[in-house]
């Protein structure tokens, strides 16, 4: 059976702030190996048979990188590339249509680009228990995980009643839960859910037509009215935005009587923050993962990377510190989850946005922004796009482009992802 994999290369990794950041997300880190996690997942599809080349479904300020590290590789691939980014469902319906118009005999396997999967006999055994329930009973199969220990940052499944060799039924999706109610759950055998998933692409869109409608007729549309260019295809702008901005569990998994999972026993996080790197990472005798320039005495259960600074820690333990260029974090490691807020924190003391430079030279600048919700921030002179979110005050074209003549204070009151072209040589406007 043909399987057709599907990689959602997109998101931001805030709480793996200051090494992800708007110019180099999570996807792109090497944080476990020489190779980024992105990168991982690609050569991981070598032990999947009868796979098919992946199909990438990124956004366009991350498209130029993905076509890059999949080129390293030595690796082909389609991408799918999003207008802006609307959470998971509307990206796997989207790969669902295309998957559905050019080879519906497929199982599609929607794999995440940032995740940590170790055991590669465990994941090809459940990968071909995943492909064969969902292709020859129309399941939509997840990957549940046996916990190593009660997580409070994973959602949960409870499987039910077996319907294939490895494959239950699912009966019901749980949200993160508290210490003591994941303590509970591991307890009674509910698995993590990691979030992957094996479907037939006609099977998940008329699930989703019965559902989320919306979703399913803006996932179609978007396909329909694709530009495509070579291994290129640019979704519909306009139809893409109609889809509602919903994960794929809330909108399809949680509410179909086709949800099944199959028990995966291979090592698996989704590194979701610094506390994830330090458990999924080798470590040193005294249980310190250290990358860069590092020197420890006398320290235990760190997590310390540095790019470049020279970092020198003594007498202490279960920390994590991480030097980059663009910021330093020292936290209790137990704390990592708190990033998220910090970093929020720190674009509101930025005037709202959070920027990088992507591209400077003869007197012109790129610049990616990240605008929080809510607040101001000043954009130059120059050329706008738009990836992601509204903007209040600016008219975008059809492609998504506005022109500032001047220094313009904007607003984006659900957050959005823009991109300036500008010029910095003397006296241009």
């Amino acid at each position: 059976m043909k399987v057709q994999p599907v990689i959602l290369c997109g998101g931001g990794g805030v709480r793996l702030w200051p090494a992800s950041r708007p110019d180099k997300p999570k996807p792109f880190l090497s944080i476990l190996g020489d190779r980024s996690l992105y990168q991982q997942t690609l050569l991981r599809l070598d032990l999947i048979a009868d796979a098919l080349p992946p199909i990438v479904v990124t956004g366009q300020a991350m498209l130029a990188e993905t076509q890059a590290q999949a080129a390293a590789l030595g690796r082909t691939a389609r991408f799918v590339v999003e207008p802006e980014g609307r959470d998971s469902g509307p990206a796997i319906a989207a790969a669902a249509a295309l998957i559905a118009a050019e080879t519906p005999d497929a199982v599609a396997l929607m794999m995440a680009s940032d995740h940590h999967i170790a055991g590669d006999a465990d994941f090809s055994g459940a990968v071909a228990a995943a492909v064969q329930a969902a292709g020859d009973d129309d399941l939509i199969v997840t990957f549940g995980v046996r916990p190593t220990g009660p997580a409070t940052a994973y959602g949960y499944i409870r499987p039910a009643e077996p319907l294939a060799a490895g494959v239950r039924r699912v009966s019901a999706f749980v949200e993160k839960p508290d210490l003591d109610r994941a303590r509970a759950y591991v307890a009674e055998g509910l698995l993590w859910n990691s979030g992957n998933l094996a479907f037939r692409a006609e099977v998940l869109l008329a699930e989703l037509e019965r559902f989320d409608p919306a979703m399913a007729a803006a996932a179609r549309a978007a396909m329909a009215g694709a530009a495509r260019t070579g291994d290129l295809v640019l979704l519909d702008r306009q139809a893409f935005a109609a889809a509602p901005r919903r994960s794929i569990d809330y909108a399809l998994m949680e509410k179909t009587q086709k949800a099944a999972v199959v028990e995966s026993r291979f090592e698996w996080s989704d590194l979701g923050a610094w506390d994830a790197i330090w458990a999924a990472a080798a470590k040193d005798a005294d249980g310190n993962v250290l990358a860069g320039p590092v020197a420890t005495r006398d320290a235990r259960g760190l997590l310390v990377r540095s790019d470049g600074p020279a970092v020198a820690v003594a007498g202490v333990s279960d920390l994590v510190i991480v030097a980059e260029a663009g910021g330093l974090l020292i936290c209790p490691r137990d704390q990592a989850q708190q990033v998220r807020g910090l970093v929020d924190a720190l674009g509101a003391a930025a005037g709202g946005r959070v920027d990088a430079p992507v591209f400077s030279e003869a007197g012109t600048e790129v610049r990616l922004w990240r605008l929080r919700p809510g607040i101001d921030a000043e954009l130059p002179a120059g050329i706008v796009q738009l990836l992601s979110g509204a903007v209040d005050g600016l008219a975008f074209d059809g492609e998504g482009f506005a022109r500032l003549d001047r220094a313009t204070t904007v607003h984006a009151p659900g957050g959005a992802a823009v991109i300036t072209t500008s010029r910095t040589a003397p006296g241009a406007a």
